[in-house]
């Protein structure tokens, strides 16, 4: 107490003498220093106004940023802590005013339970030999007396003076009232009292103080209802108690603090308006489930349980796992079905298909080379560590900066990156986001330009790169060569956004669909399946407002509309490629904000063709420029014999084996994974002993025995510096495997 006495009590009790000697009254000294602090908190309560608007602002964003990461909190975290420091909000700054009321608290507390010190000023000599007197009429012990001490001290002296008398001190404690309204502010309520009315009138003030921030207080008025007044709720009865258990002049202030905090808030409205931020997309009303929705959900969660549990049983039993796929959703089969027909196509080779999709298409493919798993994308984290299968390919960057990392279990395992668009790696991904891939296909110069670039700036180990094609390219040129030459009357337009933050759908829908509206034509919009699924309320509201007038697509299943489009209008979306590619015809691009999830891609000289193939496959219009949208739209209709050629040059000059896009990727998985097993014969024959040996040793560290005396002889040689045993033991099998091909599959 005596930290809390010199740092917060004096202070504090300097203020309240303030305040007495002003008032006269003990109550309406609190009062008036209750609304001293309040004024000298004012700055830090406009600041947590400042920024609650943030907070506000910034909510769409935010929801927008958990939905974009649902699955990956590392990442979603990452891209918050991004849109904080950009929009310059603070956590600590809200929670400031609130951090501050705790030491003030606690320095009334001493102030009201020492007014010997704090309100009369007596020397500590004098309260000590009043408080040992006081302690020898109760018949008990200075120590006995507690923290109430002192107010012990004057009730007696007021009760029996005559026991005190001629002892310094005295006059000024007869001369000093804490009563407030008839009552003591310094005893503690009791239930049969006049004092009760303060715990009550303080839950009461919490109440209202409740009531008005859920209606007028920015973050609590974008809150739902359940959660407003189960915390209005909380505070109100966290109050009552509070002001019970101590002196009621704690509770006078905690009435008056509330009733304050009404007019702090209000005034902070007027100097901060927040109305502005009132309105979002935070406060459209939720749906609400019915019970057989929810019955559905509830059934589908525990499907997905059953079969997940299923699964990883099933893939953890299964021997000597050569090649795995993963795949984030069902939208991805298309990117590796070109390479995984080509595999089971030349070659005998089990392909091990993880998806954490539960409504995956490949569980109905029924191939019989292919076993699909479903792993949600939780357990996916521990099922990637444990991953001990030869080879891992994926679209998944950033292997091992979040949340899937190279396995724990087998370190020899090949991670191989495939892309899933024809542009560039260094501007669409994070600094580093291939870095912990071994092998990475290269549907073009480009790629490896910019691969073997990064790793000269950087000065990186060489990766494996291999030159291939982009499969569904080739798929998608087959689908437009049976279509034929089409002819549309009126011309189909297809926009297609992206699904980046600021995509067309959320900066610029209606300045885009107008002008095109007036046209004639017919539109189709095909919003990011990522959209669809993550972003529902949007995809109503267009509906709501355009569902009459154009198509709103929302089954991916087929790509018909890429194919017959005669126009793709986009952002920054991948499908510009594989529709001009595929069909020969224009695209037009809308320059929303750019997505630059790699801040130093200028470092790298090649220019990404995510910027430099806008103005070659078709043209590009800035925001400012949607006015003349219809008109750009129709000279690049006209334009197209002119765009085909041009569009099919560059087609053979930025993607490799055009037509046989699966050779070269599929080719480099058969023959990396095939010649261990091919040369296991011949090694077997060469060195059955040192075989033999590795499979012994290999069973003893997977019973975990390392203290067997078999261990013990082969650990001739001492283990290096900090090394356990098990490690020396690993590092002993992987050089046996090395000096006998095929022995085994390394840990």
């Amino acid at each position: 107490m005596g930290v809390i006495n010199t740092i917060l009590g004096i202070p504090l009790g300097y203020l309240m003498d303030f305040s007495y000697r002003l008032t006269g009254n003990y109550g309406l000294a609190i009062i008036l220093f209750t609304l001293l602090t309040k004024i000298l908190m004012m700055p830090l309560s406009l600041m947590a106004q400042k920024n609650a608007i943030i907070m506000a602002k910034i909510q769409p964003a935010l929801e927008g940023i958990r939905a974009r990461n649902a699955g990956n909190s590392a990442l979603m975290l990452e891209e918050q802590r991004t849109l904080f420091k950009q929009e310059g909000y603070s956590t600590f700054k809200g929670l400031l005013p609130l951090l501050v009321q705790i030491p003030l608290i606690l320095g009334l507390i001493h102030v009201i339970y020492n007014p010997l010190q704090h309100l009369l000023h007596l020397d500590a000599s004098i309260i000590s030999s009043l408080t040992a007197k006081a302690a020898q009429v109760l018949g008990v012990t200075i120590r006995d007396l507690g923290s109430s001490a002192q107010i012990k001290v004057m009730e007696l002296v007021r009760s029996m003076p005559q026991t005190f008398q001629n002892m310094e001190g005295l006059k000024p404690i007869l001369q000093i009232d804490t009563s407030f309204l008839g009552v003591s502010l310094t005893q503690v309520p009791q239930l049969k009292s006049l004092t009760l009315i303060y715990p009550l009138l303080s839950g009461a003030s919490a109440l209202a103080l409740a009531a008005y921030q859920n209606r007028c207080y920015i973050l609590q008025q974008n809150q739902g209802p359940l959660r407003k007044w189960s915390m209005a709720a909380f505070l109100t009865a966290f109050s009552f108690f509070f002001a019970s258990i101590l002196p009621a002049g704690i509770g006078l202030y905690w009435i008056a603090g509330n009733f304050l905090s009404i007019g702090v808030l209000a005034l902070s409205n007027k100097i901060y308006d927040p109305t502005p931020y009132r309105s979002g997309t935070h406060d459209s009303p939720k749906v609400r489930l019915s019970k057989e929705e929810k019955a559905a959900q509830a059934q589908l969660k525990k499907e997905k349980r059953v079969r997940q549990a299923r699964d990883k049983k099933r893939f953890a039993a299964f021997p000597d796992k050569q090649l795995v796929f993963y795949s984030e959703g069902s939208g991805f089969y298309k990117y590796f079905g070109g390479f995984m027909d080509y595999i089971t196509e030349h070659s005998d080779l089990i392909i091990h298909y993880v998806t954490s999709d539960f409504q995956d298409q490949i569980f109905k493919l029924g191939k019989p080379q292919i076993e699909t798993y479903y792993i949600g994308p939780v357990a996916l984290i521990p099922f990637m560590m444990r991953m001990d299968a030869a080879m891992v390919v994926m679209t998944t960057p950033d292997l091992e900066t979040f949340h899937i990392k190279r396995s724990l279990v087998r370190k020899d395992i090949e991670y191989v990156y495939i892309d899933h668009g024809m542009a560039s790696f260094h501007l669409m991904y994070r600094k580093g986001a291939l870095d912990h891939f071994d092998t990475i296909f290269c549907y073009g110069p480009n790629h490896i330009s910019e691969v073997r670039e990064t790793e000269a700036l950087y000065g990186l180990a060489a990766k494996k790169l291999i030159p291939t094609g982009f499969p569904l390219l080739d798929s998608m040129l087959d689908r437009v060569r049976e279509l034929g030459d089409l002819s549309n009357d009126p011309p189909i337009i297809l926009v297609a956004p992206s699904w980046q933050k600021d995509n067309i759908l959320e900066s610029c829908l209606d300045q885009t669909l107008a002008p095109l509206l007036e046209t004639g034509y017919d539109i189709i919009v095909r919003p990011h399946p990522e959209t669809v699924k993550r972003f529902p309320a949007l995809i109503r509201d267009l509906e709501d407002r355009y569902g009459d007038r154009l198509e709103v697509q929302k089954d991916f299943s087929s790509n018909r509309t890429v194919y017959t489009a005669d126009l793709v209008i986009t952002d920054w979306s991948s499908i510009a490629q594989e529709f001009s590619y595929a069909t020969g015809k224009p695209s037009l691009f809308i320059n929303t904000p750019m997505k630059i999830l790699n801040p130093d891609y200028h470092r790298i000289p090649s220019i990404p063709l995510d910027i430099s193939l806008r103005d070659q496959i078709g043209r590009s219009l800035n925001l400012d420029q949607l006015s003349g949208l219809a008109g750009a739209v129709e000279d690049l209709l006209l334009q197209k014999d002119h765009y085909k050629e041009h569009i099919h040059r560059l087609v053979r000059e930025n993607i490799f084996d055009v037509g046989q896009g699966a050779r070269g990727g599929g080719d480099y998985i058969i023959r990396t994974l095939k010649a261990p097993r091919e040369a296991e014969p011949e090694a077997r024959e060469k060195n059955p002993a040192s075989l033999e040996l590795i499979k012994s040793l290999r069973a003893l560290l997977e019973a975990e025995d390392t203290s067997d005396p078999f261990v013990e002889e082969a650990l001739q040689a001492p283990a290096r510096q900090g090394d356990s045993r098990r490690e020396t033991l690993i590092g002993l099998i992987r050089d046996l495997e090395n000096q006998a091909p095929g022995g085994g599959q390394a840990l």
